[in-house]
């Protein structure tokens, strides 16, 4: 097995990734909701999608981002994954050969819409105070980090459910035979190591959002009603975990289970189809596939 699915090496990089979600919301909660960075052609942005609608301020900002990240080669590595995936730029370095940890089609799992929905309508809300501060660059400026680790931690999925399935790869592979998605996330899901992960966020939280001060000590100054008053809320943020992080992350999971063994699959019926086809060849001459078509599996039709 490849370090890079070691138990230890995916909490190892699970628990930075907590560390920079974390502080991308504290630095996107300094400023008001400010809906025109969300809302197409409320800001005149120079740029427009396939169809010749104007994008927002924020996707026009992210995908300016990715046009830069995208030429030093941020999205040829297996844990990046670009919200434009069909309009980035050539490389300006010469590409990186990456082990193959992965299954192929990892390459097609890619949910960033969705991320990018429930960022804007179900995250944003919370995150930050209602109203419009006219701070719109910053905002968006800071909307692309959150964005771009709420991805890499969502879509760090595959490399969970490869270390998974390997570590049980006979109860996976029935499963996905039967194209059972339920059964699958019944098996991935472990309830008390989730309860775990939501409660370390929320300490996280508590502790990076005070100040310190000169002497070492921890100040967070206080609300109203006598609370604490962090600069983000602990219960916020492990609730987006809870309900948004680790369900979307489980997603991904299933989705890549479903496909895993796609391509153990096409080189099987290839190699049925090319014998097949020699074997027409020396008897009637025909050139007839008949019977060496690949239907849709029930497996493959539920990733989809």
């Amino acid at each position: 097995m490849s370090s890079a699915l070691s138990l230890a090496n995916i909490r190892s990089s699970l628990i930075r990734q907590e560390d920079t979600i974390i502080f991308s919301f504290i630095e996107r909660a300094q400023f008001c909701r400010n809906l025109p960075v969300y809302t197409p052609d409320a800001i005149p942005v120079p740029g427009f999608d396939r169809c010749g609608r104007r994008y927002s301020l924020l996707e026009y900002v992210l995908r300016q981002t990715e046009q830069l990240h995208g030429s030093v080669r941020r999205y040829t590595s297996p844990d990046e994954h670009a919200f434009f995936p069909d309009d980035l730029p050539p490389l300006v370095l010469p590409p990186i050969t990456y082990p193959s940890v992965l299954d192929p089609c990892a390459d097609s799992i890619n949910t960033n819409d969705q991320i990018l929905r429930v960022y804007v309508d179900d995250i944003l809300p919370g995150l930050t105070a209602p109203g419009d501060d006219f701070n719109y660059g910053s905002s968006a400026t800071l909307d692309v980090p959150c964005l771009q680790a709420l991805s890499k931690r969502i879509h760090y999925g595959k490399f969970v459910a490869e270390a998974k399935f390997l570590a049980k790869p006979e109860e996976y592979s029935a499963l996905i035979r039967a194209g059972d998605a339920d059964g699958i996330m019944a098996l991935l899901t472990d309830k008390e190591v989730e309860r775990r992960v939501v409660e370390r966020v929320r300490r996280k939280v508590a502790t990076f959002g005070q100040d310190v001060t000169e002497n070492g000590t921890a100040t967070t100054g206080t609300n109203g009603d006598g609370a604490p008053r962090l600069k983000v809320s602990p219960d916020l943020v492990a609730r987006v975990y809870e309900e948004i992080v680790m369900p979307l992350t489980k997603e991904v999971e299933v989705i890549y289970l479903l496909r895993r063994l796609d391509s153990q699959k096409g080189q099987q019926q290839a190699g049925q189809a090319g014998g097949s086809s020699a074997g027409s060849a020396s008897g009637s001459g025909s050139g007839s596939d008949s019977g060496n078509s690949s239907p849709t599996t029930s497996a493959a039709a539920a990733a989809r």
